[in-house]
């Protein structure tokens, strides 16, 4: 064939690397060394249905942008297998993306998986078919092991190939280049998070692996360039699992919604998104609710188990904390012989008892923590925290504060 035979050819992409940032890295981001081309911002997230904004988002992709960066979108995803969470989730941030039509947005889904796979799998599908409907690149985030254990990737690649962007990191030192050895071994990967320290102090770095000669980081980003805001789809496919109204309740002085849910059997999340509830902290003595499920009668305590899987920053008495126990049961449960060592990816069983006897929980407050953030997070209240604790001013509380739940 002659030269003129190749004309219509388009040439492979290299590879290529960048960075992703959150509100840590300040209102500029980090947008790594000069060879890195692209950077995944978080937008926000949603935390068993309280959503929460990153306001780092536009500057960081404002910013990157005018240094020539291929700039990209993830949103947290603690939604487990629940698809209305997952529609609010996204009816909220979509129409908020600052990037390209056809660039990233992903879904960062390493927390919150509910004990079905298949359940987990069809919300996370969900989400991937929403941003795509969107006019946006879908993409799934997590770690292998996580994956292994929550999700059914493979119907994710048959829908959406090479979709996956997977973190495994060799240690914690600075790593600039990826450690080939300790490749997360799965299909679909179009990027990995090869390190969370690229650079001293703490900075993810990724390398878009560009399969089938195709960089994933360059979508929305070719010669149909495109920098129009988002806007949701017009009919969004409906989720499959909305609860189902069985009777009604009047809100009581000193009620909340966890305290009702508790009552009925249910889930606050499932209270909010059945009674179109925006902020699930705010409830009116007299306000009709609809529920589900009978009023539980007094039993026997029933043995939960949970189980977190250890991040960047944590400590075993933290997260002994966050979920009311205490550390050396916590640490005896595990096999862990030294508590004060605990590595990122490790997986820990949380054993505890549902009763209203033993329901008391105590949370250390973290950087960037808000009352009302803590009180969505575990169906209370603002005010019922700050007078179980004493505060005066809801709006004041500190890192490494212990609240009672």
């Amino acid at each position: 064939m002659g030269v003129g035979g190749f004309a219509s050819v388009q040439a492979a992409d290299a590879r290529s690397y960048g960075t992703d940032v959150s509100k840590y890295q300040g209102a500029n981001g980090n947008l790594g060394y000069g060879r890195d081309s692209f950077s995944i911002a978080q937008i926000g997230g949603s935390i068993n249905g309280y959503i929460y904004d990153q306001w780092t988002y536009n500057s960081q992709m404002n910013y990157g942008r005018s240094a020539g960066k291929r700039m990209h979108t993830y949103i947290w995803m603690q939604t487990g297998a629940n698809q209305w969470q997952t529609k609010q989730m996204l009816d909220y941030f979509m129409p908020k993306i600052n990037a390209p039509k056809g660039s990233i947005v992903a879904l960062d889904y390493e927390s919150g998986a509910s004990g079905d796979i298949q359940a987990n799998t069809n919300n996370i599908l969900y989400g991937m078919r929403y941003i795509r409907d969107c006019g946006y690149t879908p993409m799934y985030y997590s770690y292998k092991p996580y994956t292994l254990a929550h999700v059914d990737y493979h119907r994710i690649l048959a829908e959406f190939p090479d979709s996956l962007w997977i973190a495994a990191y060799p240690n914690y030192n600075v790593t600039t280049e990826p450690v080939w050895s300790i490749f997360p071994s799965m299909d679909g990967i179009s990027i990995w998070q090869f390190t969370s320290t690229y650079m001293s102090g703490g900075l993810d770095g990724n390398i878009s692996l560009a399969p089938n000669g195709k960089d994933i980081t360059k979508n929305g980003y070719g010669a149909s360039y495109n920098n129009s805001q988002a806007k949701p789809a017009q009919q969004p496919s409906q989720p499959q699992n909305k609860p189902q109204a069985t009777g009604t309740y009047v809100v009581q002085s000193g009620d909340t919604l966890g305290a009702i849910a508790a009552r009925y059997g249910t889930t606050w999340q499932a209270l909010q998104s059945l009674n179109g509830l925006s902020n699930p902290n705010y409830l009116y003595i007299g306000q009709v609710l609809k529920v589900t499920g009978q009023v539980k009668s007094n039993s026997t305590p029933a043995t939960t188990q949970s189980v977190y899987y250890v991040r960047y920053g944590d400590t075993l008495g933290a997260i002994a904390n966050r979920y009311g126990v205490n550390v050396y049961t916590l640490a005896r449960n595990n096999g862990i012989s030294n508590v004060n060592w605990i590595y990122p990816g490790q997986r820990i069983v949380i054993n505890g008892t549902s009763s209203q006897a033993s329901n008391v929980r105590r949370y250390t407050v973290r950087y960037g923590d808000t009352l009302g953030g803590i009180a969505a997070r575990y169906g209370t209240s603002a005010w019922a925290i700050a007078q179980k604790n004493g505060i005066h001013n809801v709006n004041l509380i500190y890192p490494g504060q212990t609240l009672t739940i």
